[in-house]
């Protein structure tokens, strides 16, 4: 790997597979991260380290660290506008085109850009000053959601521009996610990257409780065109409040040497994966999550048009039931005190799989309604652990690009499911294309978590010494 500065290095990870490891643990569910003491932490992450005498409570300690206060505002009002514009945006489409496919085409030109060159995101991330990257990413977004706005208020705006414009807006995101991710971490530090991740999936989700609601309100008012205007202005306001941020000087690099080719450290981020079970596992949980279990916004469309015919007030209150969950399990997970296992994933997604196929059965809407909370909160647990086991995992070196791959299968991956699901609910039926979302979800946990347990039985051995018993990697 390449040399980094003994200044920006991470605290000590284990990188080598060969190294032994205490007998109760295993690569299928040992803590993610070793305990770090203070004195092992780098001059970034003292800088972030909390300096006032108030002590938040543990779910909130990462808001201890001024700057994070500062993004977690800015994020409560990006993540509002976006549900807003997400909102609107399928609306939009299913009036233009009536058609359950073509709210899925859209997720996929979204999404598209992130499969494709998500890889290149994550060296951005860890080449140049994320601040910097993030203001950028964040105005070319508010300009799109402004002139899809402008189309909508305008009646100008036809099916190619939503295509064109959520494609656009999935370059952003190619660039936007992996550096947002990373900037997280720098902004904590390694003592409260946990924290922050679960107080960010609050936040998202607080906003999915809130822009849901404004939207529909709007849409059945006026149309979906001042969705689109209140993102923009949001985006702006992100913008504004990066800038007021107070970054440590040691925070305004990449992490990434520069002399080494693209192609060396984007295959550098690949080996990494390749030699971590906890991180690869994690990835392919999430890519078969994104797949099949992510496609909602397709699924629930398809209920409230043809199911319980509850327009687009219906649409909005399934959305926000869906986020009442996430959020709920957004701030479970803040609670949580244990590292993240990859065990505790496979039972998360197998939950998942069941809650789809429960929903997809029930007639009633209330009985609906009630599982999609269900949904939300395994669906949320799941997002937050392995988001934390990925970062704490890897090294700050890497982390962008390790990242990146995170969120290539699961952005990505989303955008192959999304025209999938939307097809079946043409030719099938919504409640058939569901149940079978479920079950597959819950088969292909079940699948890998014995794949897991298969694998560490066969690469651990018992070694017999004087000194304390190891297991060892063959």
């Amino acid at each position: 790997m390449s040399a980094v500065p003994a200044e920006r290095r991470a605290p000590s990870v284990r990188l080598d597979p060969t190294d032994p490891i205490d007998l109760d643990e295993s690569s299928f569910d040992r803590a993610a991260a070793p305990t770090v003491d203070a004195a092992d932490l780098s001059p970034a992450d003292q800088q972030t380290a909390p300096k006032a005498a108030f002590r938040w409570p543990r779910s909130f300690s990462a808001l201890q660290v001024r700057n994070y206060r500062i993004y977690v505002c800015s994020q409560l009002v990006a993540n509002t506008g976006l549900w807003m514009q997400r909102i609107a945006q399928d609306w939009l489409i299913s009036d233009l085109t009536g058609s359950a496919a073509a709210v899925g085409i859209t997720v996929a030109c979204q999404f598209l850009p992130v499969l494709l060159f998500g890889m290149f995101g994550g060296l951005i991330a860890d080449r140049f000053g994320k601040r910097r990257v993030l203001m950028i990413t964040q105005s070319v977004a508010a300009g799109l959601a402004i002139l899809l706005g402008t189309l909508a208020v305008t009646g100008a705006v036809q099916a190619w521009h939503v295509f064109t414009i959520a494609a656009l807006l999935g370059f952003v995101t190619v660039v936007d996610n992996p550096t947002r991710q990373a900037f997280v971490s720098e902004l904590v530090g390694h003592a409260h990257i946990r924290n922050a991740i679960s107080l960010n999936s609050s936040v998202f989700q607080l906003g999915g409780l809130i822009g849901p609601a404004i939207s529909g309100v709007l849409i059945n008012a006026v149309g979906q065109g001042p969705s689109f205007m209140i993102n923009g202005g949001a985006c702006l306001l992100v913008v504004t409040l990066l800038g007021i941020m107070a970054i440590p000087e040691s925070h305004r690099t990449g992490a990434a040497t520069a002399d080494a080719s693209i192609k060396d450290q984007v295959a550098e981020g690949l080996r990494y994966i390749r030699r971590t079970p906890e991180v690869m596992w994690a990835i392919v949980l999430v890519a078969a999550l994104a797949l099949f279990g992510l496609n909602m916004p397709v699924i629930l469309t398809a209920f409230a048009t043809t199911e319980f015919n509850a327009g687009v007030g219906g649409y909005s209150m399934f959305n926000t039931l869906v986020a009442i969950g996430s959020l709920t399990g957004a701030l479970l997970s803040a609670r949580r005190s244990a590292s993240p296992r990859l065990r505790f994933l496979v039972s998360c997604l197998v939950g998942l799989g069941i809650g789809l196929a429960l929903a997809s059965v029930f007639g009633i809407e209330l009985l609906f309604c009630a599982t999609l909370i269900g949904i939300g909160i395994v669906t949320m647990l799941f997002m937050t652990s392995a988001n934390s086991l990925v970062q704490m995992t890897a090294p700050a070196a890497v982390r962008g690009r390790v990242m990146s791959v995170y969120l290539l299968m699961l952005l990505g991956c989303q955008a192959i499911g999304g025209p999938i699901v939307g097809s079946a609910i043409d030719h099938f039926g919504v409640r058939p294309t569901m149940l079978t979302c479920g079950v597959i979800v819950a088969l292909v946990a079940v699948s890998a978590g014995l794949a897991m347990a298969h694998q560490s039985q066969l690469r651990l051995t018992v070694v017999r010494s004087r000194v304390p018993l190891h297991i060892v990697h063959r």
